[in-house]
């Protein structure tokens, strides 16, 4: 016989904790104004130097469902490793100190599951900032509902790279042998990449998280360095290789053109002004990701297309000067239209670029880039 009432799932949850104190009592109180109440959370303690510990440990001698590990400093990917080892649950979710959650985040995820039986679920997100929250239209297109879901189903969620906005099956991520890359930033993706590969997972319209935009955060601090290009080079190897070995072409298409690509215009902005060696990085990450596929078929903004031709055809100069033309617009790049053929393609003034040196298929402006 059907039991009347089951008892809720126990939710382990994993803050990181590093140099936060301004912020951890925020991201706290949050958790435990939580609809969903059955849960333990893992502080781990990644070596801060300011009072992050203590007030991780305040909490944890406030409230019994929280507790508290310390270790010597080895960046979020270690620590999110550190905190699934020593949690409980039969659920888990990952709670970056510096955010906040709605009061409804864990209760609806975790609700998705119980009723599909998925192996994860992932809702959208709000970016806080400035005292504002705003929802990304890019979020917002991913999370067009979809219950027990397949990649194939929506190969585009792969772009859903956050570690945050989502609730694993404990089971589900044991099984598909899941951790987190360590020693290298942006490790998000390789792991998400994997999860929406081997699994079924649901999609939700509504917004679980509030990530809080701040200068000088893990995620938003992007030094035009050698080591901080490395590491993105390598995590999105890392996942390009998943994508392959899951043997889907459409899968494998649309990540390469629009999630692997989406957000190199960050770089190409850093092209002015960059050392050479920064450079040849970024030009052997390029080639090496897209040389199958050049980017003039991305999903990259048309002025970043070409930008990205003409890093891969070595022509640093072009990029540089077009880079600083695009700063000075207040608007799209203009474009014309070809007499003869009525098509569309930007157009780049000749003190910027010589566009008979570039082939029209990088300089093409696609349907819905026309109106307006």
């Amino acid at each position: 016989m059907k039991r009347l009432f089951s008892r809720a799932p126990l939710l382990g949850v994993v803050i990181p904790v590093f140099g936060v104190e301004d912020y951890l009592d925020d991201c706290v109180r949050s958790l435990l104004a939580q609809t969903h109440t059955r849960w333990e959370a893992v502080i781990v303690d990644d070596g801060s130097t300011d009072r992050s510990g203590e007030i991780a440990e305040e909490w944890a001698a406030r409230d019994h469902r929280i507790s508290v590990v310390h270790q010597a400093n080895a960046g979020l990917g270690a620590a999110r490793n550190t905190g699934v080892a020593h949690v409980r649950g039969d659920h888990l979710a990952f709670l970056d100190s510096d955010d906040v959650l709605p009061p409804t985040a864990y209760a609806d995820l975790l609700g998705a599951l119980r009723d599909s039986g998925s192996d994860l679920a992932t809702g959208s997100i709000v970016r806080w900032e400035d005292g504002a929250l705003t929802e990304p239209p890019w979020m917002r297109r991913l999370h067009r509902p979809l219950r027990r879901a397949r990649v194939e189903d929506r190969p585009e969620i792969l772009g859903d790279v956050f570690a945050w906005n989502k609730v694993w099956r404990r089971p589900a991520w044991e099984a598909a042998g899941l951790s987190w890359p360590e020693g290298v930033r942006y490790e998000d993706q390789p792991t998400t990449t994997r999860a929406f590969l081997d699994g079924t997972f649901d999609v939700l319209d509504e917004v679980v998280y509030h990530w809080r935009i701040r200068p000088g955060s893990i995620t938003q601090t992007r030094e035009s360095s050698v080591r901080d290009l490395s590491d993105r080079w390598a995590t999105k190897r890392m996942a390009l290789a998943s994508v392959r070995a899951h043997g889907s072409a459409e899968v494998e298409e649309v990540f390469v053109d629009r999630v692997l690509a989406g957000d190199l215009w960050r770089y190409f902005l850093l092209v002015p002004g960059c050392t050479p060696e920064w450079w040849r990085l970024l030009r052997s990450g390029v080639l090496e990701l897209w040389g199958r596929r050049s980017l003039v078929h991305s999903g990259l903004p048309p002025v970043h297309r070409l930008a990205g031709w003409l890093v891969e055809q070595d022509r640093r100069a072009d990029v540089d000067a077009l880079m600083r033309w695009v700063a000075t617009l207040e608007g799209p790049a203009p474009r014309a239209q070809d007499v003869a053929t009525g098509a569309w393609r930007l157009s780049v003034p000749p003190s910027v670029l010589d566009e008979t040196t570039v082939p029209p298929e990088a300089l093409a402006l696609r349907g819905h880039e026309i109106g307006g």
